[in-house]
C-alpha cells in the first residue's frame, strides 16, 4: 500500500538553518567549491542544494533506528548520509563509493565537519557485498539516485542483517516498485512501506522501506554488471 505523508518542513528547516547551521553551511560551501573538480552534483545553486539535497535527505530520518549501523551505497556527494549524520550523531555510517575522487571529497567533508563514526570505502558495492567484514553486518542500508530499484536491491540487501531495513530514496516510483517485486523476494526482502511526499522545489518523492526477512543467497550480487544488464 502506498501512503502519503507531509514532511515536517519547518522542523528540518530550523535544524538546517539554525541548530546545525555551521555544519550545513560548511558542507554547502564544500559542494559548491569542489563540484567542478569532483563532478558531485548537477544541482549547483544554493536553493536547490537546500531543498533537493538537504531537506530531501532528511525526509527519511525517522526510519533510521537509534544507534543504527548504516551502509550507504553509491554515496556520491554524500546524500543522504552527510545530512543525516549532521542531524543524527548517534548513527554510524559506512559510505561505499566506487569513484576515488568522490571518496576524497567525502573524506574531506568528514574531517572538516568533525563527523565521528563515518568510514569511506573506495570499493564497488558488488565487491564489498561479498566481503566477510561487510556482508549482512548492517542495520540499515540506504541509497539515493543510484539505479532502478530492482538493481539497487541487489546491491543493497546483501549488506543487511536479517531484520534490517533498506531505505531507498526515489522520485515517483510506482513502476519501479512493480518491476522490483521479484528481485526483492529473491534477495530475501519484503516491501514493508512505501511513502510518497512532496517538498518545495522537489515535486513528488518516494521513500521505499524494504525489510530483510531472510538471508540473501550467497551468489548475489552477481557482479560484472549483471545487476544492471539483466536485473532480477
Amino acid at each position: 500500500m502506498i501512503y502519503f505523508y507531509r514532511m515536517n518542513v519547518e522542523k528540518y528547516t530550523d535544524i538546517i538553518k539554525n541548530k546545525c547551521s555551521d555544519k550545513f553551511t560548511s558542507f554547502k560551501n564544500m559542494l559548491l567549491s569542489c563540484n567542478n573538480l569532483y563532478n558531485l552534483t548537477a544541482i549547483c545553486d544554493e536553493k536547490g542544494i537546500f531543498y533537493k539535497h538537504f531537506l530531501d535527505s532528511l525526509a527519511g530520518e525517522s526510519e533510521f533506528p537509534l544507534n543504527a549501523d548504516v551502509v550507504e551505497i553509491g554515496s556520491g556527494g554524500g546524500f543522504p548520509s552527510i545530512p543525516l549524520k549532521i542531524v543524527r550523531g548517534d548513527l554510524k555510517f559506512t559510505l561505499i563509493e566506487s569513484t576515488g575522487k568522490k571518496c576524497s571529497f567525502l573524506n574531506g567533508v568528514v574531517d572538516k565537519l568533525s563527523l565521528d563514526c563515518v568510514k569511506v570505502l573506495n570499493i564497488r558495492a558488488e565487491e564489498g557485498a561479498h566481503s566477510n567484514n561487510l556482508r549482512e553486518k548492517f542495520d540499515v542500508a540506504c541509497a539515493r539516485a543510484v539505479a532502478r530499484l530492482n538493481t539497487l536491491s541487489e546491491y543493497c540487501l546483501p549488506f543487511l542483517k536479517v531484520g534490517g531495513s533498506f531505505i531507498a530514496y526515489k522520485g515517483e516510483a510506482e513502476e519501479e516498485i512493480k518491476e522490483a517485486l521479484n528481485a526483492v523476494k529473491v534477495l530475501g526482502g519484503e516491501i514493508e512501506k512505501v511513502e510518497n511526499y512532496e517538498l518545495p522545489e522537489c515535486g513528488r518523492r518516494t521513500l521505499i522501506k524494504i525489510r530483510k526477512v531472510k538471508p540473501t543467497p550467497e551468489k548475489y550480487p552477481r557482479g560484472q554488471g549483471k545487476e544492471r544488464k539483466n536485473p532480477l
